[in-house]
C-alpha cells in the first residue's frame, strides 16, 4: 500500500475531506416517504423516446411524494460528446414538460448539475479509496489488457482485470513510485472484494428480490491522469454523485441492472448507505415476426425531435407513454390518466411495444377534443420553427384558420378526426388558404382526367356551376345545384345506375360531384363542401373555377 504523502502528492493540495462534502450536501428536509429521483441524460448522443418515458415515471414519482426530480447531465466521456446533445435535451424535456425541479439551468442546493463540473468532489473520494487502500494505481498499457485479454480467453476463463491478473493490484510501492517518477500515465482501480464466490443481493422496485454474482473485477474509477479535467468512469461519479444529491431511488433501463453488484461495492467501500433501484424494461418495436430494441440508429421514432418535428400534442405523447408504463393508464380518457400517478409495482419487466398507428389514434381523438383556438395556438408555434410560410399564412387569415377548423368539428357529434399532428395541417386543411391551396389550372390537370370525363363535359359542368351558383345556407338545398348540373349534362342518378349501362352516361353524380369537388378543395377526399364553401364564401369559392371554365 502506497504511504499517504505519497497518496496526497498526486492530488491538489487544497483538495478538501469527504467531511467538507458531507457538510455541503446535507440530508435534503423533506417529508417522511419522499422520493428523490434523477434523469442522467450522456450528451454522447440525442435523447431516445426511451429517455422521456424514464423522466416521466422519474418526475412523477418524485413530485407524488413531495420529494424532487433532478436532472444531471452525464458528460464524463468528453471525448464521444455530441455537438448540440444538451440544447436538444432541453428542448425535448421542455416539449414534454418534464422540467427538473433542479439542473444546470434552474441551478439548486445540490450542484453543479454536470459531471464535468464536479472533478474536486470525486477526486475528494478517489483520493479517500487510495488512503484506504481501496484503490490502486494502475500504469497497465493497452497492449498489456490486450495480451491479458487473449490468455484468459486461450484459458476460457472469464475476461477481465481481477485477482492475479490485475498485475498492479498488489505491486511493491517502489515499483510504483519508479513510474510516478517517470512521469508514465496510470489510471485507479477499484480494489474489488477477494470474496470471489459472493453473491449480490437487492430488491429491485420493479423487479423484487434480485441476485447475481458478486462483482470481481477492479473497475476503473479515475480515468488516465493524462487526461484533463481529470475525470471517473460512470460508475464512480454515479456513486458519489447519487450520494450527495441525496438520491434516493434510481430509475433506468434494465441493461443496467448488472452494474448493480459494483454500484453496492463502490457504496459499500464509500461509507455511503445503499440506494433502491428500479430497473425498467426498454421500449420495442415488431420487427416482422420478432421484437428488438426501439434503437436510434434504425428508427426515426427513437429520436425525442421525431415527435418535435412530427408535431405530435405533448398530452397525446405523455398519455401514450403512461399507458405503456400501467396498463391501467391506458383505459382511462385522457386527462384522468395523465392525473393518475404511476406506480412502480405495475410496471411490466417486458419491454413494451412502440405503436406509432396506435400513437396516431389517441393523437387524433385529442386534438378532436380541443376548440380550433386551441388547434390554431398549437400549429401556429409549431409552425413558428418548421413550417415559417404556414405560420404567415396562418397569422395574415386567423379567422379563415377558424372557419377551417369549424368544419365538421364544432357542434358535431362525432368531429372529425383526420388530424394526427400538427405537421399534417397544410396537407388536411392547407386548401382553405388561397396561398397554400393546389388550384386546377385546366381541364387537363391529372386530378380531373382521372375521373374519366369528357374534357368538354368537364368545362359545362364547371361552367354551368358558376354561372349559376348559389352561396346557399341549408346544405341540402346547396348540394341540389349539383345535382342539377349533373342531370342537366346526362350524368346517371346513381353509381348502380352508371355501372348498368357506362356508355349511356359521361358518369355518375359521384363523378359529377368530384369535378366540383377537385375544383373547390384540390383532391377527390374533402370534409362536407358545403360547410368549405361557407368557410370559403361566395367569391373564393367560385374562383376556384377559374382554370376549367376559361376557353
Amino acid at each position: 500500500m502506497l504511504d499517504r504523502a505519497v497518496i496526497d502528492a498526486l492530488f491538489p493540495a487544497d483538495l478538501p475531506e469527504p467531511e467538507h462534502w458531507e457538510q455541503r450536501y446535507p440530508a435534503r428536509e423533506l417529508p417522511a416517504g419522499a422520493l428523490v429521483t434523477r434523469f442522467g441524460p450522456s450528451p454522447t448522443g440525442f435523447v431516445h423516446i426511451g429517455g422521456v418515458y424514464v423522466a416521466t415515471i422519474d418526475q412523477d414519482v418524485a413530485r407524488r411524494s413531495g420529494g424532487r426530480y433532478l436532472v444531471r447531465v452525464e458528460d464524463t466521456d468528453r471525448s464521444r460528446e455530441v455537438e448540440g446533445a444538451i440544447d436538444q435535451f432541453e428542448r425535448g424535456f421542455a416539449y414534454f414538460g418534464l422540467a427538473a425541479d433542479e439542473d444546470i439551468h434552474r441551478g439548486g442546493d445540490y450542484g453543479p448539475y454536470q459531471q464535468s463540473e464536479r472533478e474536486q468532489i470525486y477526486l475528494t473520494y478517489v483520493r479517500h479509496l487510495l488512503r484506504g487502500g481501496r484503490a490502486y494505481l494502475d500504469f497497465a498499457t493497452k497492449d498489456e489488457l490486450a495480451a491479458i485479454t487473449a490468455r484468459q480467453q486461450a484459458t476460457k476463463l472469464p475476461t477481465g482485470y481481477y485477482g492475479s491478473w490485475a498485475i498492479w493490484r498488489d505491486a511493491d510501492p517502489a515499483d510504483v513510485q519508479a513510474k510516478l517518477d517517470a512521469g508514465d500515465p496510470y489510471v485507479v482501480r477499484f480494489r474489488a472484494p477477494d470474496d470471489t464466490g459472493a453473491r449480490a443481493r437487492f430488491t429491485d422496485a420493479i423487479r423484487g428480490p434480485l441476485e447475481a454474482e458478486a462483482n470481481r473485477n477492479d473497475v476503473v474509477i479515475l480515468k488516465s491522469s493524462d487526461q484533463s479535467p481529470r475525470l471517473p468512469t460512470y460508475h464512480f461519479a454515479h456513486a458519489v454523485d447519487d450520494h450527495l444529491m441525496r438520491v434516493n431511488l434510481v430509475i433506468r433501463g434494465d441493461e443496467w441492472i448488472s452494474s448493480v453488484p459494483v454500484h453496492q461495492q463502490l457504496f459499500d467501500a464509500l461509507g455511503f448507505e445503499p440506494i433502491t433501484y428500479a430497473h425498467i424494461a426498454p421500449l420495442m418495436k415488431q420487427d416482422g415476426g420478432s421484437k428488438r430494441k426501439l434503437s436510434k440508429r434504425k428508427d426515426p421514432e427513437a429520436s425525442v425531435d421525431f415527435y418535435i418535428e412530427s408535431g405530435y400534442p405533448t398530452k397525446a405523447v405523455l398519455y401514450y407513454l403512461r399507458g405503456l408504463a400501467n396498463g391501467r393508464l391506458a383505459e382511462m380518457p385522457l386527462d384522468q390518466a395523465l392525473a393518475e400517478p404511476i406506480n412502480l409495482d405495475e410496471c411490466g419487466v417486458a419491454g413494451p411495444l412502440v405503436d406509432l398507428v396506435k400513437l396516431d389514434d389517441i393523437s387524433a381523438d385529442h386534438i378532436a377534443t380541443l376548440t380550433g383556438a386551441e388547434i390554431l395556438e398549437e400549429v401556429r408555434g409549431w409552425a413558428e420553427r418548421f413550417d415559417p410560410e404556414l405560420r404567415t399564412v396562418l397569422d395574415a387569415e386567423p379567422d379563415l384558420a377558424l372557419r377551417a377548423l369549424a368544419v365538421e368539428r364544432d357542434g358535431a357529434e362525432n368531429p372529425r378526426k383526420d388530424l394526427k399532428k400538427w405537421s399534417e395541417f397544410r396537407a388536411v386543411y392547407g386548401f382553405f388558404f388561397p396561398r397554400l391551396h393546389a388550384a386546377v389550372a385546366s381541364p387537363d390537370d391529372e386530378r380531373i382526367t382521372a375521373l374519366g370525363v369528357d374534357r368538354a363535359v368537364v368545362q359545362a359542368v364547371a361552367r354551368d356551376f358558376v354561372e349559376n351558383y348559389q352561396q346557399l345556407d341549408d346544405g341540402q338545398e346547396w348540394f341540389q345545384q349539383i345535382r342539377d348540373v349533373a342531370a342537366k349534362h346526362g350524368f346517371a342518378k346513381n353509381a348502380k345506375e352508371f355501372k348498368k349501362n357506362p356508355e349511356g352516361f359521361p358518369g355518375s353524380i359521384r363523378e359529377a360531384s368530384q369535378i366540383i369537388r377537385i375544383a373547390i378543395t384540390g383532391s377527390t377526399r374533402s370534409p362536407d363542401l358545403h360547410s368549405i364553401t361557407q368557410a370559403l364564401g361566395r367569391e373564393e369559392t367560385l374562383g376556384r373555377f377559374a382554370g376549367l371554365v376559361a376557353e
